[in-house]
């Protein structure tokens, strides 16, 4: 039968792989404190090689935080922002509720009892933070073992191709609320209220009002915005994309009902969600992952592309989804730049601090078009954001945690094939980079789960790391190696 052109993420022979609502696939199998699903730190007294467990808020304060800052004038931010983008595009792991019948609150309690898996501050501030464990894929799969099928296993809810999935949605329902339908034009639906000072659209608003976006307190409201991915509010940047790629859908399908007016509004659509998905996979192959991994990597494990293989299962990795690409956090900013058109601070809209910047979607409506990329970014390893309480170290720590990914050395030594691994070894010729996280890691590493730090380094440092360390980059790699269009 002819496959449906609203799901071509399923039109496979293996219609499971790859497609949304599927679980991420295991490099190894998951280590939980009671070997199929509690996380190590559920029962803080037992011990781990001889050893109690650190929360994740300490490791995150003693380990993963620096005031060092360095300039790197090769990337603009928007290498920093696109790795967030693109990432949503291929990644999202929903959130358990608390909808389980139980009385639990997640946004309460400080107690470890399903869905939550809260981070004790342990540092002079009362309480915790609140964290929702992932919500864990039904399907079985026991070609994996008996044991590997029996443990927890995580939801991707995207495709886990890069295919404007972020822009066109994961479901025909999302899909087809985001269509302009009525106009028959082959175009995505914009905002109603809305238009930027030269005419151009916005994002069409949420439905479910009042949104829990922040507002101008001095204005009216602005609500969320809405897209294919539902974090295209989280911060200014990610929204400029999720507002560019709307504005070129429209422009493309505009410009194809002219030459082909015999089309039919649907050719016009999906001829258009062609070309915009091509567009995501050119820039994040050709622009965006070989500056990550280096380009003699990337010519090395990836190449040009040689076709469609259906023997190659594109599911992304778990340890890709909650530790490898989380590397990105480390070079976030705390300041967003807010540029004139000669790329210097905007007397009227001066720089931000990053938590001014979070799901305040009013600051593109009521302050003027998108915001302008700064010419160079400003690495910093700082990972403990300004807004209180969110510590994104700590929460990747938990995640990793809550998806029961194994030790790093436990990790290296079963893919690298030894039993005697040493760090230093592994990192002896980065010794410009060297970093306090990486030598309080060399000494604790027996206690300390998969971290943000770890990846950094592993991932920042490509010209100087070890053979062995080259196989654990791969994780970002074999996520990179994805079909182009899907057939």
């Amino acid at each position: 039968s002819k496959c449906p052109p609203t799901s071509p993420a399923t039109c496979r022979q293996n219609p499971r792989w790859g497609a949304a609502n599927t679980a991420l696939v295991r490099w190894l199998p998951a280590e939980y404190e009671d070997g199929e699903s509690e996380p190590k730190g559920w029962n803080p007294e037992r011990l781990h090689n001889g050893f109690q467990l650190p929360p994740a808020r300490t490791v995150s304060r003693e380990i993963m935080t620096s005031a060092s800052k360095w300039k790197d004038d090769s990337y603009s931010q928007l290498l920093v922002d696109w790795g967030q983008y693109i990432s949503h595009d291929i990644t999202l792991t929903p959130q358990s509720t608390s909808t389980d019948g139980s009385d639990v609150d997640c946004l309460k309690t400080c107690e470890n009892v399903h869905p939550c898996f809260p981070i004790k501050m342990n540092d002079g501030l009362q309480g915790c933070m609140p964290f929702f464990r992932s919500t864990s894929d039904c399907f079985v799969n026991f070609q994996s073992g008996i044991r590997q099928a029996l443990q927890r296993q995580q939801l991707n809810a995207m495709t886990s191709f890069i295919d404007a999935s972020a822009v066109y949605g994961h479901n025909q329902k999302l899909e087809s609320f985001l269509r302009d339908l009525p106009g028959r034009n082959g175009k995505l639906a914009v905002n109603a209220r809305f238009k930027d000072p030269k005419g151009r659209p916005y994002l069409p608003f949420v439905t479910k009002l009042p949104s829990a976006c922040h507002q101008d307190l001095q204005g009216e409201r602005v609500e969320c915005f809405s897209a294919g991915d539902n974090r295209v509010s989280e911060g200014l940047p990610l929204t400029s994309l999720h507002t560019l790629w709307l504005r070129e859908h429209n422009r493309i399908a505009e410009a194809l009902k002219h030459i082909n007016g015999h089309w039919s509004p649907e050719m016009i659509y999906q001829e258009t969600r062609k070309i915009i998905g091509a567009l995501h996979q050119i820039i994040t192959l050709r622009d965006y992952a070989p500056k990550i991994i280096g380009p003699e990597s990337f010519k090395h494990y990836i190449g040009p592309y040689r076709g469609y293989d259906p023997s190659v299962d594109p599911s992304i990795a778990n340890v890709f989804a909650a530790a490898a690409f989380r590397f990105g956090h480390a070079t976030i900013s705390p300041i967003l730049c807010r540029l004139n058109e000669s790329f210097q601070e905007d007397e009227r809209f001066p720089h931000l601090r990053l938590h001014n910047t979070l799901f305040s979607p009013w600051r593109i409506v009521k302050e003027g078009q998108c915001t302008h990329m700064r010419m160079e970014t400003n690495n910093t390893s700082l990972v403990l954001d300004t807004l209180k309480q969110m510590d994104l170290a700590a929460l990747n720590l938990q995640r990793g945690r809550d998806h029961g990914l194994p030790g790093k050395i436990l990790a290296e030594s079963q893919i690298c094939h030894s039993n005697a691994i040493r760090l230093s070894s592994s990192y002896q010729s980065d010794s410009n980079h060297s970093t306090p996280c990486l030598k309080k890691q060399t000494k604790k590493t027996h206690i300390i789960c998969p971290s943000l730090c770890q990846q950094t380094v592993f991932l920042t440092s490509a010209s100087s790391i070890g053979s062995c360390s080259n196989k654990v980059k791969e994780v970002l790699v074999d996520n990179y190696m994805v079909h182009g269009p899907v057939h």
